[in-house]
């Protein structure tokens, strides 16, 4: 699995993805639609259209490897209509969409230090 820290790179694919692709294809989309270089060792995460089932692409120093999620019920939050291709994300951020956590108008206490 990947190591979650402070400096990984998370890219989210705003528009949804055919996820039938495999390895190839999600890295093509990477590198042609969202502009990135998948060896620098981002996160490249992707949703189908009916945000029942993520795929993360991640190239390691060994290779490439993809690992996916389908939700039995329910959609992830997801986000739309922003004009944009690509978003990149904090991994904390990251572990919330995957536990299914509501990112819209969600915000940082005053409290809480990193």
């Amino acid at each position: 699995m990947f190591h979650m820290n402070q400096n990984l790179k998370v890219v989210l694919a705003v528009e949804p993805v055919d996820l039938r692709k495999s390895f190839n294809g999600l890295y093509a989309i990477a590198r042609s639609e969202l502009g990135e270089v998948p060896e620098n060792g981002a996160l490249f995460v992707f949703a189908n259209r009916t945000r029942t089932r993520i795929k993360v692409l991640c190239f390691d120093s060994t290779g490439c490897w993809v690992s996916v999620k389908r939700l039995e019920q329910g959609t992830f939050s997801w986000p739309m209509g922003l004009g944009k291709e690509k978003m990149v994300l904090k991994p904390e951020a990251l572990s919330l969409l995957l536990d299914g956590v509501d990112l819209r108008g969600a915000r940082m206490r005053p409290w809480y230090q990193r």
